[in-house]
């Protein structure tokens, strides 16, 4: 496969034993902009915040679409596969463990944190989904979830995500195995504070930090 390395920002928490939060930005954003936001979480981890490498009129994503709400899927597997691969090298390169990555995404990052999830549910400790949208329509796994904690937010005001499509996609999840905190907040697409500190909090129960 002709994958590429990514561009990103790792900041080691100073713990041996620390879990990695991997931060995966929205549609135009890049490996700063949820830095503030981790920080408003825990100092207690690894930050591992990563750039799309798709570029879709200048604005960097983490694979390509085919219109509003419509992905391309094969280019989704491949970018998908492509990010496991990097992050993989890059755990015995900078020194973190593989098997205790939280993904956070936000928008773009949380479709490719939840194909992730689909495509390797054995990779992730856990995940915090802002706004996501189903990444494949095809949901067959051949593999399930053993109870991976995943935070999932939606907002009742945003208008790129049909929420009957939202309801199928957690739905899914838990048919996976997948231990899943839904909420669906009075909010549109963009973050606000309830996310935050909602997600706060089951960080700190599910991995004590």
């Amino acid at each position: 496969m002709n994958f590429q390395p990514l561009q990103y920002i790792y900041k080691p928490s100073g713990h041996p034993d620390a879990y990695t939060l991997l931060l995966l930005h929205g549609t135009g954003g890049n490996e700063n902009d949820l830095l503030p936001l981790a920080a408003d979480l825990s100092n207690n981890y690894n930050i591992l915040s990563l750039r799309g490498n798709v570029s879709e009129n200048g604005m960097p994503r983490f694979f390509k679409r085919l219109g509003m709400g419509i992905f391309d899927e094969q280019d989704l597997h491949f970018r998908t596969d492509e990010l496991v691969a990097f992050i993989k090298g890059l755990a015995f390169k900078e020194g973190f463990d593989a098997s205790k990555i939280i993904a956070l995404g936000y928008s773009n990052g949380a479709n490719i944190a939840g194909a992730t999830l689909v495509k390797y549910p054995e990779l992730l400790a856990g995940a915090i989904l802002y706004r996501p949208m189903q990444p494949f329509k095809d949901f067959t796994v051949a593999k399930k979830a053993a109870n991976v904690p995943v935070f999932f937010s939606s907002g009742k005001a945003d208008h790129t995500v049909n929420p009957a499509d939202t309801k199928v996609y957690v739905d899914n999840l838990e048919k996976m195995g997948f231990d899943l905190e839904f909420h669906n907040l009075i909010t549109g697409h963009q973050l606000v504070r309830e996310d935050i500190q909602l997600s706060a909090v089951w960080l700190s129960q599910h991995f004590g930090r």
